[in-house]
């Protein structure tokens, strides 16, 4: 798997280079600046960006434009977000274009190597990452709205680690239940946020970024995950 990766920090870049050259990923570019970025991206269409926020030379959101940009040229490229801190409105402008292959996690998260390294497989995979912090600040600004009112507390329960990226069968090791429970609780959640049973497999991403992002425009991705 071909990576991309922007952090202005060397010996953290260098650290995740190392850690991900280890799971078997190709870092194909580890770049510390935006302009860097921005080329990487579009001459080696790598299947997957690691992409700090905040990038040279303009540290404010440099990383995340050149992401978003990159994502506009080609629609779906799988960018996995890394922020210091949860900035809701980072989360929402990665979440706006409406397509799967996206993560936002903490700095701090890379620390795990084994969560970080399964965040990136997630996001090239045209899933989700979104860091439980990152998911609970959008939640609780979208609380009140519908349809997510209309969930039950164990169906938010499910959601939020739908959103984390967990499969049924992670989700129910989780919560200590069966997994036939969790489809039972995914089935009514699709109901609930208008995703009727199709044969497009992208219902749960799909769930995802209805249920962080309900106020923008959700356009069913091209990946195919399974529901």
């Amino acid at each position: 798997m071909r990576v991309v990766l922007a952090e202005d920090l060397f010996l953290l870049r260098d650290g995740l280079v190392r850690m991900l050259e280890a799971f078997g990923f190709e870092i194909v570019a580890a770049v510390e600046t935006g302009p860097e970025l921005s080329r990487a991206l579009a001459e080696l269409e790598p299947d997957v960006a690691v992409v700090d926020v905040r990038l040279p030379p303009s540290h404010t959101d440099e990383g995340l434009q050149c992401a978003l940009e990159a994502r506009r040229a080609r629609p779906g490229l799988p960018v996995l977000v890394l922020s210091q801190h949860v900035e809701q409105l980072y989360a929402r402008e990665l979440l706006a274009d409406g397509n799967g292959g996206i993560g936002y996690l903490l700095k701090d998260r890379v620390f795990d190597a084994e969560q970080f390294v399964d965040a990136v497989r997630r996001v090239a995979a045209g899933g989700t990452a979104m860091d439980p912090q990152v998911i609970s600040q959008l939640l609780s600004r979208r609380a009140q709205d519908e349809p997510m009112g209309g969930l039950t507390p164990r169906e938010r329960e499910v959601m939020e680690l739908v959103a984390q990226g967990r499969s049924n069968a992670a989700i129910a090791s989780r919560l200590v239940v069966t997994e036939r429970a969790v489809a039972k609780h995914t089935s009514n959640i699709f109901a609930k946020l208008g995703l009727p049973v199709s044969d497009d497999d992208n219902r749960r991403v799909l769930a995802v970024l209805a249920y962080l992002d309900r106020g923008q425009t959700i356009r069913r991705p091209s990946s195919h995950l399974r529901p």
